[in-house]
């Protein structure tokens, strides 16, 4: 990674991302100060070469670019709300989960203090810090993104997505709701064919297979939900519909929860009943796009 090493940086939180966070810039050669309500969790970092700080305040002073990598977005405004914590001017990157308006409350706090702000999400674990498979997601101005960009460097593979500050954890969200999905359709097979003696080892190349395939369908689909136009060019809803009701039957006749397929099936029937049974599937965007008031 082509970081440039000159530049101090600032993390505040160090719980196992904040560490690592720090860790990576500080291999990298970064200046680093660091401060954590419990500074026995900076010891590590500063013997190995980071700053501990004594207060929040010192702490942004240190740098003209801070990280902030909390529990929550509260903690944030907490630490960084007090009147003798000055961030006017300087570049505040927040690392914290939160949602897309809480992203975009902070932003317009942070302009109020006179700083400039990039709300991001982390997707990755913490050991993969600093290797390109970190993925870190940042959303905001675009200037003050190119402005750090060389510095951000060092933590992974990092990425711009739009001046939108909520877009990062928008896309932190979607990139879970892929992850929990393809996870339970996996569970549910597995629990299937475990009935029959398959273990789940000799069931994941098989999914991984299915899921690969899969995957290859959503740039074609995507043009689909982009246009608003669903030509049947695969398989009709309805014939997806009547594929559920048969892995409902299976998984109640073995046993099994079937809880997940009723639930899709009752989008898809949904669906069906609005007029859209010879469409493809790729039209249940409607579905998942309105909120569900039972």
């Amino acid at each position: 990674m082509n970081s440039k090493t000159d530049t101090p940086v600032t993390v505040i939180g160090l719980g196992l991302m904040g560490r690592a966070l720090a860790g990576a810039f500080l291999k990298a050669g970064h200046p680093t100060t660091v401060w954590n309500r419990t500074t026995s969790k900076a010891d590590q970092l500063v013997a190995e070469g980071a700053r501990l700080a004594p207060t929040v305040g010192d702490a942004l002073k240190a740098s003209s670019l801070t990280i902030i990598c909390v529990t929550d977005y509260q903690a944030m405004h907490e630490l960084l709300g007090a009147r003798d914590i000055e961030p006017d001017g300087k570049m505040v990157i927040n690392l914290t989960s939160g949602d897309s308006a809480q992203a975009r409350e902070a932003a317009q706090w942070a302009e109020r203090r006179g700083a400039h702000y990039l709300d991001g999400a982390i997707m990755a674990i913490p050991s993969a810090i600093g290797t390109a498979e970190a993925v870190i997601l940042h959303s905001g101005p675009q200037s003050d993104f190119e402005a750090h960009k060389s510095t951000l460097d060092a933590l992974g593979t990092v990425t711009y997505l739009g001046a939108d500050h909520g877009l990062a954890s928008l896309y932190d969200v979607a990139g879970l709701a892929m992850m929990w999905s393809v996870l339970n359709a996996w569970l549910q097979g597995t629990a299937l064919l475990r009935t029959a003696g398959v273990d789940a080892a000799t069931y994941a190349p098989f999914a991984q297979q299915i899921a690969a395939g899969v995957a290859q369908w959503l740039p074609g689909y995507a043009e689909q939900i982009d246009s608003g136009s669903f030509p049947a060019g695969v398989s009709a809803l309805e014939t997806d519909a009547r594929a559920m009701a048969h892995l409902i039957e299976e998984s109640e006749a073995v046993g099994v929860n079937a809880e997940l397929p009723k639930l899709i099936k009752a989008m898809a029937d949904r669906s069906i009943a609005a007029g859209h049974g010879a469409e493809q599937y790729p039209v249940l965007i409607e579905e998942f796009s309105k909120p569900r008031n039972d």
